[in-house]
């Protein structure tokens, strides 16, 4: 796990302390850089696998430069399958060795989390690639011939000072992030998943390529025998977990929650070592599942931590959290998460956890609906119907209640809008709410892309699980869990996320992971064999934070203190107006939504205060 830099026909001088002070959280070990004609590559390194020398970075060979964060868990089998040798054992050599062996296509033979920018000297071309998912991050400020590129928003911005843009903030404020390629700054895109650009140093042309999209292997759908495929993912799960135990020379440790998906990660990765360190979270005020998570602590003899976070700092930190990731952020559940990994880092380096289960398999309660309801082509008595309902009934105001659930569910079933349908069943921020916009949202890429897969022929279900894949996963989820973790120099693996997970979960049968009423069936049926009856049984929670509680008492004089100050940056793109009766309570909405609205713009403000 290392953070990268680079530029491309940049003719500012750069200052290499500023590149390496910025990215140092990613990478304390060591620092590198490279240049050669009109090409700079930055390197912090955090070692952990071939801790030598030899694992330095930015490497060269054979004309081949490499600046590369993240991991390929395979490489020691490709070597071995393509007859590749060398003396030391870095995957980053086996990556340059591969390139060599044959170019690009080299990407569908890893099993890996990375993004790298390689450079070929002797042919001046640069390739800048990101994994199957897009677990770790890269961000690229091109502008004319010109290109800038980073692991981190914080350390691209204050080199190139790219101009804001508003329209993307609109969009983010409606989404509950950016979307896909979108930053909230002009000429910046984050590359996405499965893509990578092949760069013409000497011209500056550029192609984007998608070397990978799993929306093929949701239109390819297989008809497994159910007990066949239970014992398929079994085996492809031990092997993920093995890999990602193995391409370590540091311990490797395992958050674990009391649900399936980490059980599952902990329960095979203690099959693969001794010394397993597991981590629970306590929180103060909810369900508490550390009860639960010692059952399997116990049962496989791991050494446990329960890590107890009571907020006490919240307000000392939270505009840390929020600035850490370098653009706004409304997943509260990023505040957690840092403490968590803050936690964990004393203990160790590398940690396991069970990202992408969810999105894969169908483990959120309003993935149910969808396996029996086409929501994205509602007819008209069910969207007049839910609308009327809706209007008639009480809000909803208990986060967990069955009653949510079905009000939820009567609210998206009254819109006709593809992304009110989406953003109502997911983010659920401003649906209902657009008049409040003064800069309007366009939201042209999540409207193409919905109405592009609301034309295949898949399930509804499937649609929705490969628009939570690609945005509220990796736009979302991965990008919360890079941020919390390198902040504290601690790498998150993800065995779920693996390349034999991703080709193989999307094209089960919906009845596999939706089964009546209960979420990711083919998960609860293999973790028969290895958990406690209790956790086979237990609903999707997550962190379970009292968001309304923070919004009304904690951090009630901060946010307050951000959204009434008269030089604010949401009142371009909102009316204020709107903002000040949401926190008087003039706005019918529930309580939880509110919250999350609040904290949502509070969110752009303290992003935007630190820049």
């Amino acid at each position: 796990m290392c953070g990268i830099f680079g530029t491309i026909n940049y003719e500012y001088p750069i200052e290499n302390s500023m590149i390496f002070n910025g990215l140092l959280h990613r990478g304390p070990d060591e620092q590198g850089h490279y240049s050669l004609y009109n090409v700079n590559l930055y390197h912090t390194r955090l070692a952990i696998q071939d801790l030598s020398v030899t694992g330095q970075q930015p490497m060269e060979h054979n004309g081949l430069v490499i600046v590369f964060n993240g991991e390929i868990y395979n490489h020691m089998e490709l070597r071995e399958k393509y007859g590749l040798k060398a003396s030391s054992n870095s995957d980053t050599l086996t990556i340059l060795m591969m390139f060599e062996l044959m170019g690009m296509d080299m990407l569908e033979e890893f099993d890996g989390m990375f993004a790298f920018a390689l450079y070929d000297t002797l042919n001046f071309r640069m390739y800048l690639a990101r994994d199957r998912a897009g677990k770790k991050p890269l961000y690229v400020y091109n502008k004319a011939k010109t290109f800038v590129f980073s692991s981190e928003l914080n350390v691209l911005y204050k080199k190139c000072r790219p101009e804001i843009d508003y329209s993307s903030l609109a969009d983010y404020l409606y989404v509950g992030h950016h979307y896909r390629k979108a930053t909230p700054y002009l000429f910046v895109n984050e590359l996405e998943n499965g893509h990578y650009l092949k760069i013409d140093t000497l011209t500056g042309l550029c192609d984007d390529v998608c070397w990978f999209k799993i929306e093929d292997y949701y239109k390819a759908e297989r008809y497994p025998d159910y007990t066949d495929a239970v014992t398929q993912l079994d085996g492809i799960l031990k092997t993920a977990v093995k890999r990602r135990i193995d391409s370590s020379d540091l311990d490797v440790g395992s958050f674990l929650s009391g649900g399936i998906d980490s059980g599952l990660v902990t329960a095979m990765a203690a099959e693969q070592t001794s010394k397993l360190k597991t981590f629970t979270v306590k929180v103060p005020g909810s369900f508490d599942e550390s009860a639960l998570a010692e059952k399997v602590a116990k049962k496989y003899g791991t050494d446990h931590t329960v890590v107890e976070i009571d907020f006490s700092d919240l307000t000392n930190d939270i505009e840390k959290i929020i600035s850490n990731h370098g653009e706004p952020n409304s997943d509260n559940s990023a505040i957690p998460s840092y403490y968590v990994a803050r936690e964990a880092k004393k203990h160790i380096t590398v940690v396991l956890n069970g990202d992408g289960a969810d999105e894969l398999f169908g483990g959120y309660r309003r993935y149910v609906p969808f396996k029996h309801v086409d929501f994205f082509n509602p007819s008209q008595f069910t969207r007049i119907s839910s609308r009327i309902l809706t209007s008639l009934l009480p809000v909803a105001n208990q986060k967990q209640s069955n009653y949510t659930y079905i009000y939820r569910l009567l609210k998206f079933g009254g819109y006709s809008d593809l992304v009110k349908i989406y953003c109502s069943a997911s983010s659920d921020l401003f649906v209902g709410f657009e008049d409040a916009f003064l800069e309007k949202p366009k939201m042209k890429v999540i409207s193409s892309d919905l109405a592009r897969i609301n034309d295949y022929s898949i399930s509804p279900l499937k649609k929705l699980l490969l628009m939570d894949f690609d945005s509220m996963l990796f736009s979302r989820l991965l990008t919360k869990m890079d941020i919390a973790t390198m902040a504290h120099s601690l790498e998150g693996r993800s065995p779920f996320l693996a390349k034999e997970v991703l080709e193989f979960a999307p094209g089960l049968p919906d009845n596999f992971k939706i089964k009546k009423l209960q979420t990711k069936d083919i998960l609860r049926t293999l973790g028969k064999k290895y958990l406690p009856a209790e956790l086979i049984e237990q609903p999707k929670r997550g962190f379970e934070i009292p968001l309304k509680k923070w919004v009304d008492h904690e951090l009630k004089e901060i946010i307050n203190t951000y959204l009434m100050a008269p030089d604010n940056l949401y009142s371009k793109i909102i009316k204020k107006d709107f903002i000040m009766d949401l926190i008087a309570r003039k706005i019918k909405i529930s309580d939880e939504r509110r919250a999350k609205i609040l904290f949502c713009v509070f969110s752009l403000e303290v992003w935007h205060k630190n820049l």
